[in-house]
């Protein structure tokens, strides 16, 4: 048979399929009715269950897996059918609508905003770029800024979250499930990593260094390179620059910005030894309260899934039947809870389409818990 001659035999066949496809989504608009009208649950999985096997089970051994998937998905096109048809809004859902409508229209320009480290560093710099002239609060430590937070000593918190080379800050993610908060704007920060000493040293001189583990982590071929050197990892890259300036001493140095350079005496003896020429970091802005400004078109949730096969699945199927792009996942162990995770998702969908209301209304039936971290637009 002519390639030509199968190709047209697929095109019938998809013609049928498409039919069917809208004639069994027709009769899940009926079930969908039915199950309002008498206050029934959209997920019934003793059915489900029952449909699959017995589909598996006409296929065959060979394509039994395969009609599995393509069922699966077929249920969860069906459910957010009748999920949408169903809508009701519900009390996150309310509390969007509420902080969407109250949220002041101007971004704050001179709020008090909480930094880890101290004058000079990378989050001080990314702070300054999200606000106008900001009132900033130094701590020591990324749970400092969240206590912060927390107490209402500052109305927002500055933190990274992920670099381009390094990856994830995991003891972000990590201190997020512990607190209460909402992210309220993100900032890329090009990030320009540069050794750095006291005036008279050279590099040759140079015994140990110091800097914040991402900031390490970003200059590894450099730090490769240098023989004999102690790297001892600190709170803040701007810290290790205020230790050297402090120590005065010639032997030792600090990775750090060109800002720290000026602010704290120091020569600049490697300038931008990061690995990567577009190395960036992303800066989350965090607030007590939920606050979503206009043209927030990025979302982050947190989901706890069942802990079987296809939970995660089930749940990227939902995002990708509603057109939601997702542009970062990220998996982070739950506390005392052997073996179980929380997931990140970061969402594109603007908080005025139909998908973003729809997703928000569905959470609960996606995963066994979840959070809503906020929408936000990002700054570059």
């Amino acid at each position: 048979m002519e390639l030509s001659e199968i190709r047209n035999q697929i095109d019938d066949i998809d013609q049928q399929i498409v039919k069917l496809f809208c004639q069994r989504m027709g009769l899940a608009a009926q079930v969908a009715d039915y199950k309002r009208e008498n206050n029934l649950p959209i997920l019934v999985p003793t059915r489900e269950r029952q449909i699959l096997a017995n589909v598996a089970q006409m296929a065959g051994p060979e394509m039994s897996n395969y009609t599995r998937v393509l069922y699966s998905m077929l249920f969860e096109l069906s459910r957010s059918y009748q999920n949408k048809r169903n809508m009701i809004s519900g009390e996150l859902h309310e509390q969007i609508a509420h902080s969407i409508q109250n949220t002041p229209k101007l971004f704050p320009r001179d709020p008090m905003v909480a930094c880890q480290g101290v004058e000079g560093a990378y989050s001080q710099i990314a702070c300054e770029k999200i606000f106008q002239s900001p009132s900033i609060m130094y701590f020591k430590s990324f749970d400092g800024v969240f206590s912060a937070i927390d107490k209402g000593l500052c109305q927002y918190g500055i933190l990274p979250i992920e670099n381009s080379t390094a990856g994830s800050v995991k003891k972000v993610y990590d201190l997020m499930i512990q607190h209460n908060f909402s992210i309220v704007r993100t900032f890329r920060l090009k990030v320009d990593h540069n050794l750095l000493a006291n005036k008279g040293a050279k590099l040759s001189d140079i015994k140990t260094v110091y800097s914040h583990e991402q900031a390490i982590n970003q200059c590894s071929g450099f730090l490769r390179n240098l023989t004999g050197v102690e790297i001892i990892p600190v709170e803040n890259t701007a810290v290790a620059a205020e230790m050297v300036s402090k120590s005065g001493r010639t032997d030792v140095a600090a990775i750090s910005s060109r800002a720290c350079a000026q602010l704290y005496n120091l020569e600049n003896l490697a300038a931008s030894i990061q690995d990567k020429g577009n190395n960036r970091t992303r800066f989350i802005c965090i607030s007590k309260n939920l606050e979503i400004y206009p043209g927030s078109d990025k979302t982050t949730i947190m989901m706890v899934l069942p802990h079987r096969p296809g939970a995660l699945y089930r749940v990227l199927a939902r995002l990708y039947t509603l057109g939601i792009n997702v542009t970062k996942l990220e998996s982070r162990p739950i506390p005392d809870r052997e073996f179980e995770f929380m997931f990140y998702f970061d969402l594109e969908t603007s908080i005025y389409s139909e998908e973003f209301v729809q997703l928000m209304c569905e959470l609960e039936d996606l995963c066994e818990e979840f959070k809503y971290l906020g929408s936000y637009c990002e700054v570059v």
